[in-house]
C-alpha cells in the first residue's frame, strides 16, 4: 500500500474534490485520480462515491479515514524530523581526497562545512585514489574528493571538475613551448610514483597509446612536495597539474608545458558509496562541497581547472 495515496486520500476526504485537492497540492488531478483507484485495487474496496458535485466517502472509506490520518500524521512527523536532522547535520563526519585535490579545495570544504553543520565532529583525510575507493566501500569515509578511476563499481560518481595533465622541468631544463606531446614527454627523464598509483598508470596507459617507451629516473611515492624538490635539483622531470606548481613557476623555481598530442585532462568528482547507508544530511552536504568546488575555480583559486561540461554554471 502506497503511503502516498493514502495522504491523498485523507486530503481528499477532507475537502471533498478530487480536483481542488489537486489544485492546493500542485498535482495533476488524473495523476491523483490513479492513485485512488490504485489504492481501491489494493484494498478491494471502493472508497468514494463520485457524482457531480465531489466525492463522498463510502461507509469502507469512513473506516480507512481514521487509520489513514494517523499514518498522514506519522509521515508529516518523520518528515519534519528528518528536515531536523538534516539541518543538524552527522555527528561525524569524514571527507577525504586526494593530495592534489586536497590542496586546493579542503581550506575552503573545511570552512563550509563547519559554518553549515556546527555540531559536526568533521575529519579530513588525505590519501590515494585506490584508497579512497576502499575506505568507501569500507565505510571508513563517507565522501571522497579523487580523480575519476577507471573502474567505479558501487561508487556513486558526481564528476564537476576538468583538469589538464602537465609536463614540469626544471628551470635548467632548457627552454620549453607552451606545450610538449606526449611522445616527447614521455621520452624525457621522469620522476614518477609505482604502481597501483593513478599517475603512474596514467603515465604507462598514454605511453602504450604513443608506442613510447617511459624513462623513469627516479620513482617516487612521497608527497608532490617532495616530488617537486626532486625536479628542482635537476633529477628529472614530472607529470603534475598546473594547481600544484603554479607557485613554483611563478617564482621561477619550475617550468611547464600542457600535455597534448593527445590534450590529457582528469576528471575530478564527488565520490560517496553506494553499498551503505547515506550519512545524515548527505544531500546537503554534497550539494555544498559541490558548490565550494565550482566556486574555487571560478574564483580563479584552482590554476588550469575547468568545471565540468555536465556541471558548469549556466549563462
Amino acid at each position: 500500500m502506497n503511503p502516498i495515496a493514502l495522504e491523498y486520500f485523507v486530503k481528499i476526504a477532507e475537502s471533498g474534490s478530487i480536483s481542488r485537492t489537486a489544485i492546493e497540492l500542485g498535482i495533476d488531478p488524473s495523476s491523483m485520480t490513479r492513485h485512488i483507484a490504485k489504492l481501491e485495487a489494493d484494498l478491494k474496496v471502493r472508497l468514494f462515491h463520485r457524482s457531480g458535485r465531489g466525492v463522498v466517502l463510502t461507509d469502507a472509506g469512513a473506516l480507512l479515514l481514521t487509520r489513514a490520518q494517523a499514518v498522514a500524521v506519522a509521515l508529516d512527523q518523520a518528515r519534519k524530523l528528518a528536515v531536523t536532522l538534516s539541518d543538524e547535520g552527522p555527528s561525524r563526519l569524514v571527507i577525504a581526497a586526494q593530495p592534489t585535490v586536497a590542496q586546493r579545495s579542503f581550506a575552503a570544504v573545511a570552512r563550509t562545512m563547519r559554518a553549515r553543520f556546527p555540531d559536526t565532529r568533521l575529519h579530513m583525510v588525505e590519501a590515494l585514489g585506490h584508497q579512497l575507493i576502499n575506505w568507501l566501500i569500507e565505510g571508513k569515509i563517507d565522501v571522497a574528493l579523487l580523480y575519476v578511476p577507471n573502474q567505479t563499481g558501487v561508487i556513486e560518481m558526481d564528476v564537476l571538475l576538468q583538469e589538464p595533465l602537465y609536463f614540469v622541468a626544471p628551470p635548467n631544463h632548457g627552454p620549453l613551448d607552451p606545450t610538449i606531446s606526449v611522445a616527447d614527454a614521455l621520452r624525457r627523464p621522469l620522476i614518477l610514483p609505482s604502481t597501483p598509483h593513478g599517475l603512474r598508470e596514467l603515465a604507462e596507459s598514454l605511453a602504450a597509446g604513443s608506442n613510447t617507451q617511459l624513462q623513469i629516473e627516479v620513482e617516487c611515492d612521497g608527497s608532490n612536495a617532495i616530488t617537486k624538490n626532486l625536479v628542482q635539483a635537476g633529477i628529472g622531470c614530472t607529470l603534475l597539474p598546473l594547481a600544484t606548481v603554479s607557485d613554483e613557476v611563478e617564482q621561477g623555481r619550475l617550468q611547464t608545458a600542457r600535455l597534448v598530442d593527445p590534450i590529457v585532462t582528469r576528471e575530478i568528482a564527488i565520490a560517496t558509496a553506494r553499498n551503505r547507508p547515506p550519512v545524515i544530511g548527505q544531500w546537503d552536504i554534497l550539494q555544498s562541497i559541490r558548490q565550494v568546488l565550482i566556486e574555487q575555480v571560478t574564483q580563479g583559486n584552482w590554476p588550469g581547472v575547468i568545471p565540468h561540461a555536465a556541471s558548469a554554471p549556466s549563462s
